[in-house]
């Protein structure tokens, strides 16, 4: 059975554990598979890579240190929605609603949709 993570690209988050604990951020990617997530600016690692040449299309990659994001554990990470004007971490529900569906040939059918919901506020979550 295929795992499933509450957590979505583009999801705002709080970093609860670490050097960062207490950042909001954005997700960069989420990777269901694994149980991480990829966080705008947290975790950062630098590598070192070497200059390349490619002969087919001639381009050539510059060498150097490079920063990048690495993946955390999508337990150390909890969704962040607004309540009012502030920004405060929720767990997450979900519910089905009834909803209006189109097929390809045009005709219409009643169908469910599958709908986060912030226990903090009661809301929809949208992206």
């Amino acid at each position: 059975m295929a795992k499933t993570l509450r957590i979505k690209k583009n999801d705002r988050v709080k970093i609860l554990t670490g050097e960062q604990a207490g950042t909001i951020a954005r997700v960069i990617q989420a990777y269901p598979s694994l149980g991480k997530v990829k966080v705008d600016g947290v975790n950062l690692v630098t590598r070192h890579v070497k200059e390349k040449y490619d002969p087919r299309t001639g381009q050539r990659t510059k060498g150097g240190a490079v920063s990048n994001e690495a993946l955390i554990d999508a337990s150390n990470v909890q969704l962040v929605v607004r309540d009012g004007g502030d920004e405060v971490g929720t767990r997450l529900s979900s519910t089905r609603h009834d909803v209006q569906k189109r097929r390809r040939d045009g005709s219409e059918y009643e169908g469910t949709r599958g709908v986060r919901i912030s226990v903090k506020t009661g809301k929809e979550i949208t992206v």
